[in-house]
This record gives structure tokens, C-alpha cells and sequence, in this order.
């Protein structure tokens, strides 16, 4: 038999393509009926009729419920693909229906500047009528987010688990770590030199373990012959962070040097000019590898790249 393109587009339909994902997501083809309210043997007869497009089961029956074969593992990744496209291209017929040049869904880390986005995200609409939806998550939940094509792209630190070649990385900028605290406490540890060992023994704010960050303080308290510090409080997110540290004036955090001076703003907490001697991984853009970018995605990087000059040259000059 031949497999085409043109095949399964004369095929498939839109039916198929929530059935499977709904397949996934119940398991059953009785809990599948009752959640989307068709009876069960027209719920049977749509999965037969999937597997007669493909030749082949695509799920095994189990006591645990239907469990995917390798082609149907590779059909409920497509499905999702598609279905996920489908959404954002209506996202982007909309736009240009009301006026918009395109519409763009971007992951960020939470340690990303505020004051850089809103910059980026007003420029990209003033220049170009692009509007964005913004998702404020960590790497490990965005990357699988871009690679279901939720969303275009991610503003992130590249580690291991995204270093693949199904995504392309561009470095934006470099961030130094600095040591914040109530700025009592960070007015009475700015007079010293530092002393890694009393701030190992001091209440910690810090991000979760599997984050970059918390992995490289980990690594300079092993360094120096230390145990890492036991956190408090495990929080990404900077709100909660500046809030514990100004209610709370016995507890230290690290955070990104433009983060740091962000919160250090508003006037209740201090940056401790300690050097921890290393930096953290750079902040990317990570986009998925496609024939051809968006035009909407281009215009969003250069304004990015264009912002991030500045910042990157402070970083590197320690300023």
C-alpha cells in the first residue's frame, strides 16, 4: 500500500483527530462516550474506522484500558500537532479579522525582566500589529508546551533536556546571580566580606531543584566544603519571593541580577554586592525548526536581539 500525504488528507477528518486525543485522555471508549456525550458503539465504529485508514491496531486492548501501539503512539502525536495548529492558525485568521497583523503565544521563565517583555511585547505591536499571549512557566513545562505547538516560542535557558534538534536557540543575554534579602539584612551583610558559611546556615528562599539556578547555588556551597542551605521556602516566582523577603527579614534568596534590581526597586529589599564567581546559562529564544519562521516570530526575535544588546554588555562589564 501507498502511503501520501494525499491519502490520509482525503481520509482523515477532524473527528478522528479528537477521538484519538480524546482516547488518550480517558482511556476507555465507554469513558470517552459518556465524556463527549456520543454512544459507545459510535465511538467504536470511528476508532475501527481510524485503524482501517492506517492498516493496522492502533491501540491494544488491556485490562488497563486501550494502550497505544508505536503507530498509534505516532498518531496521537500528530493529532495533537495538528489540532494544535489548527487552533493557532483560527488565532491568526482572527487577528487579521480584527484588524491585527498576527497573534503569538510565548512561553518565559519567571526569571526573565518583566521591564524587558512589556518593552518587547509594545514594540513588536507598535512596529508590526502583532498582539502576544504571554505564559509565565518553567522550562521543563514550556519546552513540551512548544513542542505540542501550543505555543511559537519560548524565552527560557537552554539546558540539556531542550538541547535537541528539533529546536533552534538563540542566545539573548546573560544574567549574573545576586543575593537579596530585607534591606536591613542586606545592609548589614553588604558591609562584610562574604562568608559562605553563615549565609549556608541562614533561611533561604530558593527556585525548585530540577531549575538551573537552584542547581548552580547547590554547586558553589559544594565548592566551598559547605552543605547546600535548606530552603524555607521553594518559590519561582518572583512576587512570592519579594514578598517573603519583606515580611521576613531573616530570609536570603538568589536571584538574576536585573530580577535583583527589579525588586530592589520598590524599596523593602537589598542586593548584597557579594561575587559568587560564575553566571547563570544564558536566556534564549528556543523556537521549533520549521521549513519556513513566521514572520510574526522574526519580527519578535529582532526586537528581542535588539533589546538585549544593552543588557547583554552590562552583564559582561559586571555593570
Amino acid at each position: 500500500m501507498t502511503w501520501d500525504a494525499a491519502r490520509l488528507a482525503n481520509r482523515l477528518r477532524q473527528r478522528h483527530l479528537v477521538l484519538l486525543e480524546n482516547i488518550a485522555r480517558h482511556g476507555t471508549l465507554t469513558r470517552v462516550a459518556a465524556a463527549t456525550g456520543i454512544s459507545q458503539p459510535a465511538a467504536t465504529k470511528a476508532l475501527a474506522e481510524l485503524e482501517a485508514i492506517f492498516g493496522a491496531p492502533l491501540f491494544l486492548r488491556t485490562g488497563r484500558g486501550l494502550q497505544p501501539t508505536a503507530l498509534g503512539e505516532l498518531a496521537l502525536v500528530r493529532a495533537r500537532r495538528m489540532r494544535s495548529d489548527l487552533a493557532l492558525w483560527a488565532r491568526e485568521v482572527e487577528a487579521l479579522h480584527d484588524g491585527r497583523a498576527a497573534h503569538l503565544h510565548v512561553g518565559v521563565v519567571p526569571y526573565v525582566s518583566s521591564a524587558l517583555l512589556t518593552d518587547a511585547i509594545g514594540r513588536l505591536h507598535q512596529r508590526h500589529g502583532v498582539t502576544l499571549t504571554l505564559h509565565r512557566a518553567t522550562t521543563d513545562h514550556l519546552v513540551p508546551m512548544l513542542r505540542r505547538h501550543e505555543l511559537d516560542c519560548i524565552v527560557s535557558r537552554a539546558t540539556s533536556t531542550v538541547a535537541q534538534d528539533d529546536l533552534s536557540h538563540q542566545v539573548l543575554y546573560c544574567q549574573q546571580p545576586r543575593l537579596i534579602a530585607h534591606g536591613r539584612l542586606a545592609q548589614r551583610l553588604a558591609r562584610r566580606r562574604p562568608d559562605w558559611a553563615a549565609l549556608a546556615e541562614m533561611d533561604w528562599v530558593l527556585p525548585a531543584v530540577n531549575t538551573p539556578t537552584r542547581q548552580l547555588i547547590v554547586e558553589h556551597f559544594i565548592r566551598a566544603g559547605l552543605r547546600s542551605p535548606a530552603p524555607v521556602l521553594e518559590a519561582y516566582s518572583t512576587d512570592v519571593i519579594e514578598g517573603m523577603l519583606s515580611a521576613n527579614p531573616a530570609l536570603v534568596s538568589v536571584v538574576p541580577e536585573d530580577i535583583a534590581g527589579e525588586l530592589c526597586q520598590r524599596g523593602k529589599l537589598g542586593m548584597v554586592p557579594w561575587d559568587f564567581g560564575w553566571a547563570l546559562p544564558p536566556i534564549n529564544l528556543i523556537r521549533r525548526r520549521r521549513e519556513q519562521a513566521l514572520a510574526a516570530e522574526e519580527r519578535f526575535s529582532e526586537i528581542l536581539l535588539e533589546l538585549c544588546a544593552g543588557l547583554d554588555s552590562r552583564a559582561r562589564t559586571g555593570a
